[in-house]
């Protein structure tokens, strides 16, 4: 728990360690749940932890598993990949949609999305690939949908003509379907083997689906508000990025309403990277926040490279004095670590980087390498912490054994 002096001052311009801003970021983002004593989780369980952290980014990659599945592990040590598909599919208590990438999101918050569908439709992005033919294309789409039911890219046949009839090497349907899920016409009902299937947003959500899109202002109080629920503090940039969904100039405006009626307070956040101080914000319930923080849960875990606490790379070296970057999509002779590493989080700080790898043909979780941080120091204690970790992941992927080559 921190100490008294780390309580705001509501006199002076209070000062908020790193230390405590990273404790604030963890427990909101749900890292501080003790793996060793959580309950096995539910489908309520799930949507309540992706509540509070706002929302789960989707990635197709698994290399070890996807990444939702692996940032729910990793809050949930008992979690399981039906869990979220009864959640979303059966209880439809979450949705699929964008903040700053495809995202799972609890539905409560659905009519807030009304503002990106109209920013999609008035791009008209798809008619960049579809060219003449869009509105056609999409039309047919549309209706074959609205006749037979829930369809995937795959129920669409066409004969590829050359890349200019397709976007990434997408069909044209593939692409009109994306549209109109992008417009809120469509919604994601399900997936299967992880590709989306689709149905009209009336049919999968009908309440939801008539809901009115919220007064504008209304849309900005809760974009700023949920983002510095689910941050603890933040700079105007951050809590813009976090959702996605208003602009800085928005975020500026909000908070200068705001902080004469101590509805939004302001504080400067040290860093733990030898950098000055930022400015920043808070919501006014901060120091009820930081009297409850309890210490992080002990052990290390590994967190996927898509983790929330990791996206923003510089508020990880600020915050956590750790550089991270995904370099998936760095060619190989560029990168530094590998394809997909994953961070080791001990307590509150990140003190190194792995390469995993699932081998599922011979059900082998694979560490390639280590690279522990500097001023970590690889002690025989150390190391049986991280095979710990890796035993814990390796079981709960369903790997047989485990091989660390580092």
């Amino acid at each position: 728990m921190p100490k008294q002096s780390q309580l705001i001052d509501p006199k002076v311009l209070p000062i908020i360690s790193a230390a405590t801003a990273r404790h604030l970021l963890l427990d909101a983002q749900g890292l501080n749940i003790d793996q060793a004593s959580s309950a096995t989780p539910t489908s309520r369980t799930v949507t309540q932890i992706i509540e509070k952290m706002g929302f789960v980014q989707i990635d197709t990659i698994s290399t070890v598993e996807r990444a939702h599945h692996l940032i729910l592990a990793g809050r949930l040590p008992r979690y399981r990949p039906v869990l979220l598909a009864r959640a979303t599919e059966r209880d439809r208590k979450l949705f699929e949609h964008w903040t700053h990438d495809a995202s799972i999101i609890p539905l409560k918050w659905y009519p807030h999305w009304h503002f990106r569908f109209e920013r999609y439709r008035a791009s008209s992005w798809h008619r960049k690939h579809l060219g003449d033919k869009a509105d056609a294309i999409v039309d047919a789409v549309l209706k074959r949908i609205d006749r037979e039911g829930p369809l995937s890219s795959r129920d669409f046949e066409h004969s590829r003509e050359g890349s200019k009839s397709s976007w990434w090497g997408w069909k044209p349907q593939k692409v009109a379907l994306d549209y109109l899920w992008r417009i809120g016409v469509l919604h994601v009902a399900a997936r299967k083997n992880f590709h989306k299937v689709y149905d009209l947003t009336q049919r999968v959500v009908p309440k939801h689906a008539t809901l009115e899109k919220p007064d504008p202002d209304h849309h900005i109080d809760w974009a700023c508000r949920t983002a510095l629920e689910r941050l603890g503090t933040a700079t105007v940039l951050e809590i813009a990025q976090f959702w996605r969904a208003i602009s800085i100039t928005q975020v500026k405006t909000w908070l200068n309403e705001k902080l004469p009626s101590a509805e939004v307070i302001s504080v400067l956040v040290e860093s733990a990277d030898g950098s000055k101080p930022v400015f920043a914000y808070a919501l006014p319930d901060l120091n009820k926040r930081i009297a409850s923080l309890t210490e992080p849960p002990t052990g290390m875990r590994l967190l996927c490279p898509f983790d929330p606490v990791l996206r923003d790379r510089a508020r990880a070296k600020r915050l956590f004095n750790f550089d991270f970057r995904f370099e998936g999509f760095v060619p190989a002779a560029q990168r530094t670590h590998g394809y997909y590493v994953m961070a080791i989080l001990d307590g509150d700080k990140f003190v190194g980087k792995a390469d995993p790898k699932f081998d599922r043909t011979t059900g082998t979780l694979k560490i390639g390498k280590i690279w522990w941080e500097a001023g970590t120091k690889p002690t025989k204690k150390r190391a049986v912490a991280f095979e710990k970790s890796v035993e814990r992941l390796a079981s709960w992927i369903g790997a047989d054994r485990v091989k660390i080559e580092s």
